[in-house]
């Protein structure tokens, strides 16, 4: 009988549960090299910055969520209220704790319950509830450590006495009263049609925000020649510039867009804002040196703590508080 070569017998087709088994250990592969190149990109960026990016974009995004529908939002000012106690009492704890580790006896729960108690004297009763309030927790501050004196434990010289008082009034002038001058903002009454103060907030804030983008991008991509080396290495001559520019630009627009203002008072608040935030991010930064740390904490992944978020933020208020005054007169 006569025979003929075709060619090796055709495979028999996969059954259905290998062809599953082979795509799910396809897609798991996939996974893992991109969860691999994410923490390779996740590595260089914290090599560079010190951070983890991802997790401060996040976090970030999450606390001005709920920042920005407490300011845009009408009759959410009660939000804004939690939310400003919430982040005062965090930044007075960090604080005051990282004094304490540096050796100052600063009361950390009686400083953080007189700093959140200041938050709704701000709101209403304006800017002379804001300084009685913050006079006050100065004064508790003060008389708590003065207390203390009379346990064996706690007692101690008359210059360090003075020294833990010192301390504890900067947690509450630093912190709870610079961060009360936006509760004002937002609480103050406007005359009808008149742009509310919770709009010159948002403004500066989102003004701040921005000029440390710009600096970080600009650093980033052009930074040289060191700003400030001895009390921060990272920042730069060029990462300043970029921030100036920047927030001039988002000054000009918020001016025009959300405020009704001319093109020169966004001017005007972009270099100001520019100015005292990189100031009060210097002043931080000579703050955590003095005290030997990198981060006030760690509450905050990918940002450290509270205080190293707000450290542009908090001297900004003021200029914003002075800048609204003087331009609506109210």
């Amino acid at each position: 009988m006569a025979t003929t070569d075709d060619g090796p017998p055709p495979a028999a087709p996969q059954a259905p549960s290998a062809k599953k088994h082979h795509a799910f250990d396809d897609l798991e592969h996939r996974v893992e090299e991109a969860r691999a190149q994410f923490d390779a990109t996740n590595e260089r960026i914290r090599a560079r910055t010190g951070r983890n990016l991802f997790a401060a974009i996040g976090i970030g995004l999450v606390l001005g969520g709920f920042f920005l529908a407490s300011l845009i939002i009408p009759g959410w000012d009660w939000l804004f209220m939690i939310l400003a106690g919430a982040l005062v009492g965090f930044t007075v704890f960090e604080l005051a704790s990282a004094l304490r580790f540096a050796g100052r006896d600063v009361p950390r729960v009686a400083s953080t319950v007189v700093g959140v108690a200041t938050v709704p004297a701000a709101f209403f009763l304006g800017v002379e509830g804001l300084w009685l309030a913050v006079l006050a927790a100065v004064v508790i501050i003060s008389l708590w450590r003065l207390g203390e004196q009379l346990r064996p434990s706690h007692r101690t010289g008359t210059a360090a006495v003075l020294g833990d008082i010192g301390a504890g009034a900067l947690v509450q002038v630093y912190v709870t009263f610079l961060a009360g001058l936006y509760v004002v903002l937002v609480g103050v009454e406007v005359p009808a049609g008149a742009v509310g103060g919770e709009w010159w907030t948002l403004a500066s804030i989102i003004i701040v925000v921005m000029t440390d983008i710009g600096a970080y991008v600009a650093g980033l991509n052009f930074g040289r020649h060191k700003l400030a080396p001895i009390i921060s290495p990272g920042k730069t001559v060029e990462g300043f510039i970029g921030s100036i520019v920047v927030a001039v630009i988002t000054g000009i627009l918020l001016a025009w867009l959300m405020l009704g203002q001319p093109w020169w008072v966004g001017l005007i608040m972009g270099v100001l804002l520019a100015l005292v935030g990189t100031m009060g991010d210097l002043a931080e930064s000579l703050i955590k040196r003095d005290l030997g740390i990198k981060d006030i904490s760690s509450m905050l992944p990918g940002h450290g703590g509270f205080l190293d978020r707000l450290d542009s933020i908090l001297p900004s208020a003021a200029v914003a508080y002075v800048i609204f005054l003087v331009v609506t007169g109210a």
